[in-house]
């Protein structure tokens, strides 16, 4: 959510501005704006909607400067419009952000009291009240930032210009990321690095607590007492990285596209395809010793840990406790030194994730990132990190992140049964050879089924509910399908455990609800056949995700039935997740809906 850039530069920065916003689109955005000083008088563009709604508006009316600051906005606090879009400005302060103010309610009142006069119902609009006050009231503006920091409370990441100093952005972090590019007599900021990536590839990120002071001449960083701390530097691999739709329609579907290859990179780091075995990876974590596991996250990558649990539980014979990281932070869950934890996330920041990981921190345990972005705060709080090695994913919609996901999961799975001894050799070898098919079957299979699931999204695209179904790994992959469809087509859908159809969900089926049954042949099939007679009993509209002997083993009447190859049980969730993404990706094609950028979504959700 809520995208920043920042430049002190030798040359006009407005157009580099608004490029590496785009960079930011994939968090998610509802309005966007740029701001610069020019010859002592500072300046600013701002429009709803899209980026080039605000292009639109710099071609009209240019922003000349080299030193500025731009914004896309996710609306938390006032509706998306353009007075409500960043940058935000009082009496000679801009100042963007990105979270929440907790107490601006209070400041606000107490500003408003003192005769300010707001413009806007962002909370955001109370910081730059507070830096004009401190300013009024002789600080300097270091000495303004400092105690405006020290007023303020919540999830920020803050960057502010002064009309009066135009060499000079300061920035603060406590919470949502923030990362300073180091460049030859110039300095960028960003929310991460894939913004700076075309600036400069030397990366400074800043922790909770940090204040920055960039000039041409470097990054000075405080503390919030104004005390110096030094954060070293390192090099970013995102630029090694191609932020394109090359042919695609959409990033979504190039990301779906992209998953044999990514995912061959990603196991090449966990499996020696050699020998068939899994590596000895980051050993802060001695599965064999553990007395068991605590798994937190959000959305696509929590349903991915449910899967994980299946196969920690199955395979190494540890007990895995795992929730929601919202609920599982406040659950005060008892743990013990003996367990470990598992914290998974694409971006690293995830807000409620990050806040269950330092829970666990504080009880003792040692704590494991599964993340995309290894420079992440996540990663970096972590014992252990299990990069998963995605790449950039750009559809807010995670796809290729997810089987990523499951693939390092299922990696560390074995070798934790190996470990545990609860995995033969023979065992390993077995499934660490299904694990070196699947990139192969992966592509066959979004060959073989692109022609049938784009005719079927046609149809499926004229209901308003469908009902998804699974036993076994399979009930997470059918919450899973649930959430793409109406995360991209806004068709309601709910995912549920098919043993438990006839507990509620049954009540809603008929001739206009769909039911997409997600059931491999495998020890479940039997049992999730009987509950689609149920289905097809009461006129429900089946369609039937299996492979080649559950295809040729149900003769029950359906909508379609998309047969995939036979694979083994460990395989079978990343094979069958490509026709449940593909289909919510052809149905919300043909509804005309923002695939890559869903509305109210955002990418990274760095806020609780």
């Amino acid at each position: 959510m809520c995208g920043i850039v920042g430049i002190v530069g030798n040359s006009p920065v407005a157009a580099r501005l608004v490029d590496a916003l785009r960079r930011l689109e994939y968090r998610g955005y509802d309005s966007a704006g740029v701001a610069t000083v020019h010859e002592g008088r500072m300046d600013r563009r701002r429009a709803e909607g899209k980026l080039f709604n605000l292009e639109k508006k710099l071609d009209a009316e240019p922003l000349p400067g080299t030193i500025g600051i731009a914004h896309t906005r996710w609306a938390t606090h006032g509706v998306p419009n353009e007075t409500n879009a960043h940058p935000h400005f009082v009496d000679g302060v801009a100042v963007v952000h990105n979270g929440i103010i907790e107490n601006f309610s209070e400041l606000k009142d107490e500003l408003l009291a003192e005769g300010a006069v707001f413009e806007s119902q962002t909370d955001t609009e109370v910081v730059a009240h507070l830096l004009a006050k401190y300013t009024r009231q002789g600080l300097d503006h270091r000495a303004a930032m400092l105690a405006t920091l020290n007023r303020v409370s919540g999830a920020y990441a803050l960057v502010v210009m002064f009309e009066d100093d135009p060499g000079t952005i300061m920035a603060a972090r406590f919470g949502p990321p923030l990362a300073i590019g180091h460049g030859r007599g110039e300095m960028f900021l960003g929310s991460d690095a894939i913004a700076l990536s075309p600036f400069t590839n030397e990366i400074t990120y800043l922790v909770d607590g940090d204040c920055a002071v960039m000039t041409h001449k470097g990054a000075e960083i405080i503390d919030y007492d104004g005390k110096p701390v030094k954060r070293q530097s390192q090099i970013s691999q995102a630029s090694a990285f191609m932020v394109d739709k090359g042919n695609h329609r959409h990033f979504m579907e190039k990301e779906i596209y992209e998953q044999p290859e990514i995912i061959s990179h990603a196991l090449s780091h966990y499996i020696d395809f050699a020998t068939h075995t899994v590596k000895a990876n980051d050993t802060a974590i001695d599965f064999g010793k553990v007395s068991g596991l605590a798994i937190a996250a959000c959305g696509t990558a929590y349903l991915s840990g449910l899967i994980g649990k299946y196969w920690f539980e199955r395979y190494a014979r540890l007990p895995v406790e795992i929730d929601v990281a919202s609920e599982f932070r406040y659950r005060e869950l008892p743990l013990s030194p003996s367990q470990a934890a598992l914290f998974i996330s694409q971006s690293g920041e995830t807000a409620d994730t990050l806040a269950s990981l330092r829970y666990c921190k504080d009880n003792g345990l040692k704590i494991g990132a599964v993340v995309n972005v290894k420079e992440s705060t996540i990663a970096r709080e972590s014992d252990a990190i299990f990069p998963i090695l995605a790449g950039p994913e750009i559809g807010v919609a995670s796809t290729k992140a997810f089987t990523c996901q499951l693939a390092v999961l299922a990696a560390l799975a074995i070798g934790a049964g190996r470990a545990r001894g609860t995995v033969t050799a023979g065992d390993e070898k077995a499934m660490v050879k299904h694990l070196a098919e699947m990139p192969r079957i992966m592509s066959r299979v979004l060959n073989d089924i692109q022609p049938q699931i784009e005719a079927l999204s046609r149809e499926l695209s004229r209901f308003k509910d469908v009902l998804y179904l699974g036993r076994g790994t399979s009930f997470p992959l059918a919450m899973e399908g649930a959430l793409k469809l109406k995360e991209i087509s806004y068709i309601h859908a709910e995912g549920y455990a098919a043993g438990e159809l006839k507990h509620g969900p049954i009540a809603l089926i008929d001739e206009h609800m769909p039911v997409i049954v997600i059931a491999p042949h495998d020890r479940f099939f039997e049992k999730t056949v009987s509950n689609m007679q149920e289905v097809a009993a009461r006129g429900g509209k089946i369609i039937f995700i299996t492979d080649e002997k559950g295809a040729a083993a149900s003769k029950l009447p359906t909508m379609a039935t998309i047969a995939l190859p036979n694979v083994d049980e460990i395989i079978a969730p990343m094979i069958f997740s490509l026709p449940i993404q593909l289909l919510a990706y052809h149905t919300a094609v043909f509804m005309g809906t923002d695939v890559d950028q869903p509305r109210n979504l955002a990418k990274s959700v760095t806020v609780e």
